[in-house]
């Protein structure tokens, strides 16, 4: 994976940075030609590292945050298990006060376009190389295209959860000729996209690339199930989740490690531990953003106080001998600090972006879908035996009473995945499902993290399930005249 991360710099010199006014821009501006590289396995393999490399960091000079804080950003402002801390800015409280405008700073999806159009370029370019590189197999090919799709689709998947309806771009943006402005595909458009691309994927991924860190922090078939069986659950496709999630189970290669004071070292400090199906991978090469996001001085973001008493409650019995081992080391309850990426300057914790924890729940939520309650409920157990989950947190739902132990689920989901990006899908996959049923997830989630002050301006807002989705930032709606803004801010 060092190759890889090395390689990546070589890439990012040729397909650099979006221009200012285009999202779609993506110039070569250092000379080379497109047509003076692709020739080569080496170079297929160099440019399929800038796609890597793009999960962490911005390309030199481009000034956008990395895409692991959108990310956790979109993941979890939204929410309830963040709050303003000292460096907060006012588009992030805003955000947090359910009183999202369409000019805010948050709306921005250039990083997740900027990696798609690295994907694209890999699949634009990449079939072309067999003709002056015949040591290019087809395997090799299919490989590198698999790593492509997957990622792409991963981009567009965070995409379609926080916008909804987004532009559908499937070619890669090289030149000024190449420039087009695009409208906004339906979300049902590109979540079929999704799933063709990760279908196609599955067929040329490899099981192996002979060593854990590749294994972990590159695509394998086992990393495109995990995200299909995500898109699964999100379509509320539970027959396909579960079989998704029983092909990563099946495979015996993932464990959940014991509840012992090494645990934490292991999955998240050291990373690629039995639990990682897959990461972004910067050990010890681009030190990741948290330390000034979540534990400097003027830090952010903190831990909302009600993760101390609801999330991880104390036990009733011996708090000093008996606690689950993630509440002490994900924050510290002392300060609120959000200790879970690290707190050294640099970092280097991986971001964990599938763990074999995150399949056994989204199998769960799908058994307790359709009607297979006791099931998704030992699924549940075996998870809160492993991390030492007290008393206090259980609960005892009935196995036929599927809303409840999804219920469950969403509450052991917050502890597991605590400050992972994933808390605001989690509730808003939940409250939309059945043409939002169970709309009221959101409702009550406001009550954990909205000024009383506020809390009914913000419930009328959440009532209209368009306020849900960001606005489109004004930028790309001046670049691009066919997009159209997210109704809800154009009251």
């Amino acid at each position: 994976m060092k190759k890889i991360i090395y390689q990546s710099s070589l890439v990012l010199l040729l397909i650099t940075a979006c221009s200012c006014n285009k999202w779609l821009d993506l110039k070569p501006r250092d000379g080379i030609t497109r047509e003076a590289f692709w020739k080569t396995k080496e170079d297929v393999q160099a440019a399929v590292a800038g796609i890597y490399t793009s999960l962490l960091a911005p390309p030199p000079g481009v000034g956008d945050k990395a895409l692991t804080e959108w990310i956790f950003i979109q993941g979890e402002i939204r929410a309830d298990m963040v709050a303003a801390a000292a460096g907060i800015t006012q588009d992030e409280v805003n955000a947090i006060d359910v009183n999202i405008v369409s000019s805010t700073s948050l709306s921005s999806w250039a990083a997740f376009y900027r990696t798609i159009n690295y994907c694209n370029t890999v699949l634009d370019y990449s079939p072309g190389v067999k003709a002056t590189d015949p040591t290019l197999t087809d395997a090799q090919l299919n490989a590198y295209s698999a790593e492509a799709l997957t990622i792409r689709a991963m981009m567009y998947f965070y995409l379609v959860r926080t916008w909804r309806d987004v532009p559908l771009k499937l070619t890669s943006t090289a030149k000024d000729t190449d420039l087009e402005n695009l409208p906004k595909s339906t979300a049902a458009t590109i979540l079929a996209q999704i799933v063709s691309d990760l279908k196609k994927a599955e067929a040329g991924a490899v099981n192996t690339y002979g060593n854990t860190a590749s294994d972990k922090g590159r695509v394998t078939k086992n990393t495109v199930n995990a995200l299909l069986a995500d898109v699964y659950l999100w379509m509320d496709n539970y027959t396909d989740c579960i079989a998704a999630c029983n092909k990563i189970i099946n495979s015996q290669l993932y464990a959940l490690q014991n509840g012992t004071g090494s645990w934490y070292t292991n999955v998240f400090y050291n990373g690629s531990s039995t639990e990682t199906i897959f990461e972004f991978s910067n050990r010890n090469s681009v030190n990741n953003v948290f330390w000034s996001l979540l534990t400097q001085p003027r830090k952010r973001y903190m831990t909302n106080n009600y993760l101390s008493t609801d999330v991880f409650p104390a036990d009733d019995v011996d708090p000093d001998r008996f606690f689950d081992i993630r509440a002490g080391e994900f924050f510290n309850s002392g300060n609120l600090a959000i200790t879970k990426w690290g707190t050294e300057n640099p970092s280097y914790v991986n971001w964990q972006a599938y763990r074999i924890s995150d399949i056994m729940l989204l199998k769960a939520e799908a058994l307790a879908m359709t009607g297979a309650g006791a099931e998704a409920i030992a699924i549940i157990d075996e998870i809160r035996l492993k991390r030492n989950a007290v008393t206090a947190s259980a609960q005892t739902p009935d196995p036929g009473d599927g809303d409840a132990i999804v219920d469950y689920i969403l509450a052991e989901r917050s502890r597991e995945f605590a400050f992972e990006g994933k808390r605001w899908y989690d509730l808003l996959r939940v409250a939309k499902r059945d043409n939002y049923r169970r709309l009221s997830v959101l409702l009550d989630m406001v009550s954990r993290t909205v000024s009383p002050l506020i809390q009914q301006s913000a419930i009328t807002k959440y009532k209209d399930v368009n306020s849900h989705y960001m606005p489109i930032a004004d930028s790309e709606l001046f670049a691009d005249p066919l997009l159209v803004q997210n109704p809800f801010y154009t009251k």
